[in-house]
C-alpha cells in the first residue's frame, strides 16, 4: 500500500468496514426474527416462506393490472421487494437449516448428517452476494452454506436461480446437499450435467433452483 493510500485509509477508513456498519443492523434484526421462529411448527414456517412468494406474485400483478409498467418498472418493484423481506427470508433459512439437524440424508449415495445453522458470518456473506457484490471468503467458511441465503431469496420471484460451479462434481454435490434444505420449503431444485436430453435439461431449467457449471450454461444459452 502507497504512502498516499495509507494516510486516506487512516482518514476516511476502509470500503469494506463502512460497508460492514451498514450490514450490522440487519444481522441483527435477522437474529431477533430467527430467535421468534423457534416457536413455530414446521408447517407454519412453510406458510410464512410462501406467503412471502405470493406477495411478490400478487404485487406485481396488481402493478400489472393498474399500469402498463415497463420491465424496468416491475424489476425496480421486485427488488424492492426482495430487499424490504431480506431479514425475514434470511431468518427462515436459518430457521431451517437449525430444524434439519440431526437429519440423515445421502449426498451422491453417501450418507450425510445435517450439522449447520449460518453464523453472522455467513449471514454477511449472503447480504453481500445478494447485493450483487463479490463476497470474498476463506476455506471451510461456508460458502455452499451462504449461497442458500440469496438463492431462497430470489426464489421467490418465480424466474429461476441459476447457481455456477466450477465442475459437475460440486455442482451435483451442492445441488444434492443444499436440496435437503431448498425441498424443506418446496423449492424444486436440479443439476445440470453431460449427456443430458434436451428434454431432460429443460426440465432442470424449468425448476426454482438449477446448479450446473458455466460451460453447461454457456453452451445452452449459446
Amino acid at each position: 500500500m502507497s504512502f498516499l493510500n495509507k494516510i486516506i485509509t487512516t482518514v476516511f477508513g476502509k470500503k469494506s468496514d463502512k460497508d460492514l456498519k451498514k450490514i450490522n443492523p440487519l444481522i441483527s434484526q435477522i437474529n431477533d426474527e430467527f430467535i421468534k421462529l423457534e416457536e413455530l411448527t414446521d408447517d407454519q414456517i412453510r406458510n410464512m416462506f410462501l406467503d412471502i412468494k405470493s406477495g411478490l406474485k400478487s404485487m406485481i400483478q396488481d402493478s400489472e393490472n393498474k399500469n402498463s409498467n415497463s420491465e424496468e418498472e416491475l424489476k425496480k418493484i421486485e427488488e424492492k421487494y426482495l430487499d424490504d423481506n431480506l431479514v425475514k427470508v434470511f431468518a427462515i433459512v436459518k430457521d431451517v437449516a437449525r430444524r434439519l439437524k440431526g437429519t440423515k440424508f445421502k449426498v451422491m449415495d453417501t450418507e450425510m448428517v445435517w450439522d449447520m445453522v449460518h453464523y453472522d458470518v455467513q449471514l454477511i456473506g449472503g447480504i453481500v452476494l445478494h447485493q450483487g457484490k463479490i463476497s470474498e471468503m476463506k476455506t471451510g467458511e461456508g460458502k455452499t452454506l451462504v449461497s442458500t441465503l440469496p438463492i431462497v431469496l430470489n426464489a421467490i420471484t418465480g424466474k429461476g436461480v441459476h447457481v455456477v460451479t466450477v465442475n459437475d462434481y460440486l455442482a451435483q454435490r451442492d445441488s444434492e446437499w443444499m436440496g435437503l434444505l431448498f425441498n424443506f420449503l418446496d423449492l424444486s431444485v436440479g443439476c445440470l450435467l453431460d449427456r443430458m436430453s434436451p428434454q431432460d435439461r429443460q426440465k432442470v431449467y424449468n425448476m426454482d433452483i438449477t446448479y450446473g457449471t458455466n460451460s453447461q450454461f454457456g453452451f445452452d444459452y449459446l
